[in-house]
């Protein structure tokens, strides 16, 4: 089984993410989306395995989001294209588990894909 964590080691939810798999004998690779960004198609891969719409994925409460116009409303191309151009509009962390994933808010919340 091969586990894909979009990681921010700055976030003590990602980082608790990666601890509780770490302790729990999983290993995932990292990806720190940060520096390399998803592309649209990825993103649209990981929504897909989350079975959320766009927003849901999304940190609507950040300065950035707020800036760039954006609100719950907006529409779905609005949304790609931000996270895209702002990886850091991404929620963190989000496990990817083959065709599925879950976001670690709560950290827990991502063993229910494994």
């Amino acid at each position: 089984m091969t586990l894909t964590l979009w990681h921010n080691p700055r976030c003590s939810k990602s980082r608790a993410t990666l601890t509780l798999l770490l302790d729990r004998g999983y290993d995932p690779q990292l990806r720190l989306y940060l520096q390399t960004p998803p592309t649209a198609a990825e993103i649209r891969a990981v929504q897909a395995a989350l079975g959320l719409p766009l927003i849901a994925m999304m940190r609507p409460k950040d300065k950035l989001f707020q800036e760039l116009g954006l609100s719950a409303d907006s529409k779905e191309p609005a949304l790609l294209a931000a996270m895209v151009a702002h990886p850091s509009l991404i929620e963190r962390p989000i496990l990817i588990n083959g065709d599925k994933a879950a976001i670690g808010r709560p950290p827990d919340a991502v063993m229910t894909i494994l």
